[in-house]
């Protein structure tokens, strides 16, 4: 682009006023700031390589060369980063934050301190406050684990129950209830 203006000041800043209407001002260290036309849109380039831009909207895309990651903060207070292994975080203006890593696993973490993760393989597991975590597999099976037990529930009704002490419980559909001992050795099994 041409130049329409080139000022050089004092403490070695030199700012150049561009026909097209930009301006571009040098800082001695290196960096430089380029603002738009429009007077909005303002990019800088550190000498360390980052680069900072300032959109129209007032979004700001920050770019850290060092870690190859980019933070982008969106006017409705939005956060986004963008990491160089492909990891993407969303931190949301009321506290919630949403992970998507490279497996494409989401996690899910909420300001109320429960947590959510979905697995690609369409697995969930979410977990409370109190510690207590529910799965649900994607073959219809869910498993409830507290600091008392362990639970795995069946789509076909039957529900097995290991408790802390290592006793089993099997409750089956047709009524039946089996009790195990910790060494696996029958104590109850109600046939029916």
């Amino acid at each position: 682009e041409e130049i329409q203006r080139e000022t050089a000041y004092p403490d070695g800043k030199v700012e150049k006023v561009l026909k097209n209407g930009c301006h571009l001002i040098f800082f001695p260290n290196g960096t430089w700031k380029k603002v738009g036309s429009d007077g909005k849109t303002v990019t800088i380039t550190f000498f360390n390589g980052d680069v900072k831009q300032i959109m129209p909207d007032q979004t700001v895309i920050y770019y850290y060369a060092d870690a190859k990651t980019t933070h982008t903060t969106y006017s409705d207070g939005l956060e986004v980063l963008q990491f160089s292994n492909g990891q993407i975080e969303k931190h949301y203006p009321d506290g919630k934050k949403e992970i998507t890593f490279p497996d494409q696993t989401i996690k899910n973490l909420f300001t109320d301190g429960q947590e959510e993760s979905i697995f690609p393989d369409g697995t969930i597991v979410r977990v409370q406050r109190d510690g207590s975590k529910t799965i649900e597999f994607n073959n219809g099976q869910r498993e409830l684990h507290t600091s008392q037990f362990k639970r795995r529930e069946y789509p076909d009704g039957t529900v097995k129950t290991v408790y802390v002490n290592g006793q089993q419980e099997t409750k089956y559909v047709s009524g039946r209830v089996r009790v195990k001992d910790k060494d696996g050795n029958i104590i109850m099994d109600t046939k029916l």
